[in-house]
């Protein structure tokens, strides 16, 4: 039995305690009898304790390393440690040094030095090393949220109780997910909810807004302060997120308000400001992530809450409280502009961090570029540590995801690019945490299944620059000691490495958006890869998360035209996506004979990959028949009848296609419950409604039936005749209906909507031209100067359920109020309105073009606040008004669209 004396000062911190028991675990398992004492230890008095000696400290609280330090018996090849840094060293006198920053630093070099002794079976004779975090934060995000809403709350909003959420109170997975995030060693994570204060705080004011039992609330705040404690052991900040303003159920039932409220009320802030409080003081170890956007109409009152209630509420929590460290406070730039907001709050709570999310909701390149580029530059130049949030994947859902070299190229990117100094992870199947998607009994964890997601993004997230192939020698390892060998390891890695590439690479140049409203893996429909703008494209998809490339038109136009192609062209990407998948679906083959352990997760992995060349074969198809009728369109010019050996070379693809898409469907009925975890109305690419639609064999029947009109229409114009929507061209538009209503409010007038008409009550601004639909409606007009720098409120009386009209300009300038986004807000489709039923349906002089959306209301009386920007109030039309959507002006819904091909 080798002797060894573990020391360290008395009443060592939590997380050094946490770092001693590491060490003396793996000296135990080693075969070392451990001798652990706290001592007093001085420069001239260690060397008479006998034997080998394994001291650890925090250098900035340690005298007895201080005075090391001083004699330059304790000496640093690397910067002396900081913060989180360590350094590890053999120090004369037989006695190894564990010298860390801070109480994390001395944990991470324990865990450090714990991990080499299990390797080596010993404790090194010889070491000298020290590392330290190139990013300040580094954790994954976990959501207190369901896959489906629950009327009458709405999307985000579940208090928090066991029949909602029993894995919270399952302390086991805590203390496995907080080991694993030690082990990567993370120093935060994110716990993303509506509005939890109502779960955990009870308020004496407010007594109508605790939403669980006195049961149920005991029981929270047991836990949570559980939790807190455990990880603060481990280094890990818990970090509370909430969307501004929402409210209890109870509490906006009892004082008649909506769930979620646009700007402040002296009853909310009041509210909020005490909640906060009283987390603070029950919590004070938790930090808060707030989300200025979505309900609250950030822009104008951002400033106001952020200072006057959510930091004021935080001072005010702390007041009496002896902290060490103050609590971060994170503010997410999601549908705001942060940077007003951050000058304004730094001087009164200066531990601010900043966040906005690294490829949206999906993961498409590590070459970020335009204008979210820009906007993360300017959040990283401030005073603030800005963190990049690896949101949503809608585009890697449901499959595994474990490619090293893109995920380290991303966080280099997150550095080097975006100038990000802080990871923020979600898992690869947020909504349904802590569960998997597989269709297997019991059901997988996430933490499980994706062990190699967490443990490549935290990875490089403390080391962004590792040497690729040291790299992957250090993959090979890791693998190959799961799987059972060196050869299992390499050609599992190869398969991991080539699979990664595929949906990034898809989704950024035939997606319709990088949000979440599109689930990549369901494929997507022919009019949605030919006429993009007719399904909302999220244009920041290719002009700031992709690499300079071509969309499906562009490069139609410019191969027809002659002209010089720039960047990715549709071609090369399919190309490379067909590439890819075959070398994953081979080198996971190559692997078959040479695993030897986890069979059963191999088998799902490799699953995995038969199921994503299924799926890349889908998109080779169809974009090569969408590159044929698009050069049919623009070949033809409204002579349908020629060109027709284009439409049966695509229809060839589209069959093979649909083949690829039977066989996805057959492969994941086995192995997925649902292809996307967010099962909401919220998802509409490539089929609305992610409930209805959620797996392959839901969506099956949508293709074959696009095929089959294809076919029919292919048949038709061989025929001779023009298919029905050709022939029905001169369908005749009608006016929409009018309703009478009151308007309420005093800076504000009627006025009928009509050529010539001014629109605002300031200026002369007129309409040149409106659709037929409009003509002969009652608008209402304001100042167009004080909804552009205020924002205007109206009221209204609706004597019925009816649909307002509002018109929003195609212009992206601040001066203009912008209209409702999912990508943006969740909600954005709650009351309609989502997609306009009119584009450039109206024409004024000298302005952009104007979009008409109608929005429900029902009969009473109305408050209209959509937030600082000019719009127009075109008309009230009755609930059950028929509107066909079109595009005014021919460009997206007519018959050159080809749409009618498909439908």
């Amino acid at each position: 039995m080798k002797g060894i004396t573990l020391a360290y000062d008395h009443n060592p911190a939590p997380r050094v305690n946490m770092g001693i028991q590491l060490l003396k675990q793996a000296l135990q398992d080693s075969g070392y009898d451990v001798f652990e004492e706290a001592v007093s230890w001085t420069w001239d008095s260690y060397r008479s304790i006998a034997g080998r000696k394994l001291f650890v400290g925090n250098r900035s609280e340690s005298q007895f390393l201080q005075q090391l330090e001083e004699r330059d018996v304790l000496l640093y090849h690397t910067e002396p440690p900081e913060g989180e840094g360590f350094y590890a060293v053999s120090c004369p006198g037989n006695m190894v040094a564990v010298s860390g920053g801070n109480d994390s630093g001395v944990l991470y070099g324990c865990l450090e030095l714990a991990e080499r002794i299990r390797t080596a079976g010993l404790l090194p004779e010889d070491i000298a090393y020290g590392d330290a975090p190139r990013f300040a934060l580094r954790g994954p995000a976990i959501g207190l949220q369901k896959t489906t809403v629950e009327p009458p709350r709405q999307t985000y909003e579940y208090p928090l109780t066991p029949g909602r959420f029993p894995w919270f109170y399952d302390r086991g997975l805590w203390l496995d997910f907080l080991d694993m995030m030690l082990e990567q060693r993370c120093n935060i994570f994110y716990l993303w909810t509506g509005h939890p204060f109502s779960s955990l705080v009870r308020l004496e004011d407010y007594p109508e807004a605790l939403e669980v039992t006195e049961e149920e609330f005991a029981l929270n705040v047991e836990t949570f302060r559980w939790l807190t404690e455990e990880a603060d052991k481990r280094g890990i900040w818990v970090v509370l997120k909430f969307y501004n303003i929402h409210i209890p159920l109870p509490f906006a039932e009892k004082h008649g308000l909506k769930l979620h409220q646009p700007k402040p009320l002296p009853l909310t802030s009041d509210y909020y400001k005490k909640s906060i409080s009283a987390f603070v003081q029950s919590f004070p170890n938790v930090g808060l992530m707030v989300c200025l956007g979505e309900a609250l109409q950030g822009q104008i009152y951002g400033v106001e809450w952020f200072n006057e209630t959510i930091i004021a509420g935080v001072l005010e929590g702390l007041k009496d409280l002896n902290v060490k460290e103050k609590p971060p406070i994170i503010l997410r730039s999601h549908a705001i502009e942060p940077q007003k907001v951050i000058e304004a709050a730094l001087p009164l709570y200066p531990n601010l961090f900043t966040e906005a999310k690294y490829n949206g909701e999906s993961l498409t390149t590590y070459t970020p570029r335009g204008k979210w580029k820009d906007i993360h530059n300017r959040l990283g130049s401030m005073k603030t540590v800005h963190i990049v949030n690896v949101h949503i994947l809608a585009n890697l859902e449901p499959f595994r995801y474990g490619s090293p070299s893109f995920i380290q190229k991303s966080m280099q990117a997150a550095k080097y690019r975006l100038k990000a100094n802080g990871l923020h992870l979600y898992p690869l199947f947020f909504w349904d945490w802590p569960f998997a998607p597989d269709k297997v009994e019991p059901r997988l964890r996430q933490l499980d299944r994706d062990w190699i997601w967490f443990a490549s993004w935290f990875r490089y997230a403390w080391n962004p620059d590792r040497e690729p192939q040291a790299e992957r020698q250090y993959w090979i390892g890791v693998l190959g000691q799961r799987y059972g060998s060196f050869e299992a390891g390499e050609a599992i890695l190869d398969a991991y490495d080539a699979s990664g590439e595929c949906a990034p690479k898809l989704l950024r140049r035939f997606g319709i958006t990088e949000g979440n409203r599109q689930t990549m893996s369901l494929g997507m429909t022919m009019s949605q890869l030919t006429n993009p703008d007719r399904h909302m494209p999220w244009a920041d998809l290719w002009e700031s998360q992709a690499p300079q490339g071509e969309r499906l038109e562009d490069y139609i136009t410019r191969e027809l035209a002659g002209e010089a192609h720039i960047g990715e062209t549709p071609p090369e990407i399919i190309a490379d996506a067909k590439r890819h998948a075959s070398d994953a679906v081979r080198a996971i083959e190559r692997a078959q004979c040479s695993v030897t352990s986890n069979l059963d997760e191999f088998q799902r992995l490799a699953s995995d990959m038969y199921a994503l060349q299924h799926m890349v074969e889908v998109y080779v198809q169809k974009v090569q028949a969408a590159m044929l009728i698009l050069t049919y369109k623009h070949t033809v010019h409204g002579e349908f009848f020629n060109g027709l050996d284009l439409l049966e070379q695509a229809a060839m693809h589209l069959e093979t296609g649909l083949e690829s898409y039977r066989e996805l469907t057959r492969i994941t009925e086995q192995t997925y419950l649902f292809a996307n975890s967010m099962q909401t109305p919220q998802r509409k690419v490539p089929v609305r409604n992610g409930l209805e639609f959620g797996h392959w064999k839901q969506c099956l029947p949508i293709y074959e039936t696009e095929l089959n009109q294809f076919k029919l229409h292919l048949e038709e114009l061989k025929a001779g005749t023009l298919p029905e929507a050709l022939q029905n061209l001169k369908e005749p538009i009608v006016p929409y209906r009018e309703v009478h209503f009151k308007l309420l409010s005093d800076d504000a007038e009627l006025f009928r909507v009509e050529k010539g008409t001014h629109v605002f009550t300031d200026g002369d601004i007129h309409i040149v031209s409106c659709a037929e639909e409009l003509n002969g409606l009652t608008g209402i007009r304001f100042g167009q100067m004080e909804a552009g720098l205020k924002g205007i409120t109206l009221d209204i009386e609706l004597e019925q359920p009816s649909q307002v009209l509002i018109g929003y300009f195609n212009n992206k300038d601040q001066q203009w109020l912008q209209a409702p986004s999912l990508e943006e807000n969740t909600h954005a489709d709650d009351m309609g309105g989502y997609a306009p039923v009119l584009r450039k349906g109206l024409r004024l002089y000298a302005y952009p073009s104007v979009n008409v959306h109608a929005f429900n209301y029902e009969a009473g009386r109305h408050t209209l606040d959509f937030g600082r920007g000019a719009y127009l109030i075109l008309g009230i039309v009755p609930i059950d008004q028929v509107m066909r959507p079109r595009d005014v002006e021919h460009k997206n819904d007519g018959v050159d669209t080809l749409d009618w091909l498909y439908e």
